[in-house]
């Protein structure tokens, strides 16, 4: 994905205020990304409708769009998991199970998916039960970060959070998951590659 597309996602929504049909650039370009986040938080099946859903809101709340506010991926992203919002109850039963299911015997899931990306070998249970029991608000910016790879400005952008608010959120998640696995440290990101 190419993240120098900004200026021109901006004017695509510019130009969709107009033509209603140019709108659909920006599904095509941003589409298998969010759809990606989206199944790796709530599992293949609710990924197609709320990635769906996500750009219906979008394409719905295009006029309010403020490109002063922020770039148009983090928006995205920011619908996205506002949506995902709405589904925590499923996920959170997906994480029960997991933390339920032992890691040697998992069968692959949106928690697998999480484990692979967050944590060291051997602590996915571990993990998806340390996830469950993260706030709302620090486990969206720690999954935006560690499953959209969006850097700070881009997670406060999505979550209308100041950066300090993000920085703080995610050494919260990161200490309470460390402290959850016993001092390993699952993620593989590092603040200052995020700053």
């Amino acid at each position: 994905m190419d993240h120098d597309r900004v200026p021109d996602d901006a004017a695509v929504i510019e130009r969709s205020r107009h033509e209603p049909e140019a709108f659909a650039e920006l599904f095509h370009r941003h589409f298998d990304e969010i759809h990606r986040y989206v199944a790796r938080r709530l599992g293949p099946d609710a990924a197609d409708d709320v990635a769906a859903d996500t750009f219906l809101a979008a394409f719905r709340r295009r006029e309010r769009f403020d490109p002063a506010r922020g770039a148009v991926r983090p928006w995205l992203y920011g619908i996205a998991t506002n949506l995902v919002g709405t589904h925590r109850r499923a996920e959170r039963r997906h994480l029960r199970a997991l933390a339920r299911t032992p890691a040697d015997r998992a069968a692959p899931g949106p928690e697998d998916r999480v484990a692979a990306q967050v944590s060291a070998a051997g602590v996915g249970g571990e993990l998806a039960a340390a996830l469950r029991r993260l706030s709302p608000g620090d486990r969206d910016v720690l999954l935006l970060v560690a499953l959209g790879d969006l850097s700070y400005d881009e997670v406060a952008a999505a979550l209308d959070l100041k950066n300090g608010t993000v920085a703080s959120r995610l050494n919260r998640a990161r200490r309470k998951l460390r402290a959850a696995l016993g001092g390993t440290d699952p993620m593989m990101i590092t603040e200052e590659s995020h700053a």
